[in-house]
C-alpha cells in the first residue's frame, strides 16, 4: 500500500467530510487503545481486526492510515498528549505555590493520568519498544519533550531562588528514565507500594535534584 485512499468530500448526514474523517480516526484510535493496550497487543493485531473493533471497513482504515504502525504512532502521541495536558493544567493551578507543592502537583497529575487506564501505560512504555527505528525516534523525541518540561520548571524555580541554579538537562534525563521505569514496574505489579507512595518517592527524588545537599535558598 503506497498511499492512503482518497477520502470522500462533501456533507453527508449533517456532517462535513472533515468531521466524518475525524470521527473515523477517533474510532480507529479508540479501538487501537483496546487492542494494542490490552489483548492481543500491537504485534498480534491485524488491519482487519482493528477495523472490525472500530466498526469500520478496511477501506476506511486505508483512508486514514497507511499502516498499523501509523496508528500506534498516533496513539502514542495521543497518550502522551493527555498526560501533558494534565501536567500543564496542574502547573497553572500551582503557579504561585511553594516548590514542594509545585513538584507534587506535577507528579500527582502525571501519575493520575497515565495510570488512570492500564492500557495507556502499555502504549507509553511497552508496545512502542522495538517496533522500528521510526518509533524509537518518536519515543525518544517524546522523552526529550518531557525533559524540556522538567528543565523549564527547574529554571523557573531557580529564578525564584527556590532551586539551585545549574544545567538540569542531564539530571532531568536520568529522572525521566526513573519515572518511566518505576511507573511501569508499579503497573506490572512488581513494586509493592501504593500509587501515592510511588509519587511521593518521585517527588523526593526531584526535590533532591532541585535542592542538592549543601545548597540553601537565598534569604528572602
Amino acid at each position: 500500500m503506497t498511499g492512503r485512499l482518497k477520502a470522500p468530500t462533501g456533507r453527508y448526514g449533517g456532517k462535513t467530510a472533515a468531521q466524518r474523517q475525524a470521527e473515523r480516526r477517533g474510532r480507529f484510535l479508540d479501538a487501537a487503545l483496546e487492542l494494542f493496550g490490552a489483548d492481543p497487543g500491537y504485534r498480534a493485531t491485524t488491519v482487519a481486526a482493528l477495523s472490525e473493533a472500530a466498526g469500520l471497513s478496511t477501506r476506511q482504515f486505508y483512508e486514514e492510515f497507511r499502516t498499523l504502525e501509523d496508528v500506534l504512532a498516533a496513539l502514542h502521541l495521543q497518550v502522551n498528549g493527555w498526560a501533558e495536558e494534565a501536567v500543564l493544567a496542574a502547573l497553572a493551578e500551582a503557579r504561585d505555590r511553594t516548590i514542594d507543592e509545585r513538584v507534587t502537583a506535577i507528579f500527582r497529575a502525571y501519575a493520575a493520568d497515565i495510570t488512570s487506564d492500564p492500557r495507556r501505560i502499555r502504549i507509553a512504555f511497552v508496545e512502542i519498544i522495538g517496533v522500528s527505528p521510526r518509533m524509537e525516534e518518536q519515543r525518544l523525541a517524546r522523552r526529550a519533550h518531557w525533559v524540556d518540561l522538567i528543565c523549564a520548571e527547574a529554571e523557573t524555580l531557580a529564578a525564584r531562588g527556590e532551586a539551585a541554579p545549574r544545567d538540569y538537562r542531564l539530571a532531568a534525563t536520568a529522572f525521566i528514565g526513573s519515572v518511566n521505569g518505576l511507573l511501569h514496574d508499579w503497573s506490572a505489579g512488581w513494586v509493592d507500594a501504593t500509587l501515592d507512595e510511588v509519587v511521593d518517592e518521585l517527588v523526593r527524588q526531584l526535590l533532591g535534584i532541585l535542592r542538592p545537599p549543601g545548597w540553601e535558598p537565598a534569604a528572602g
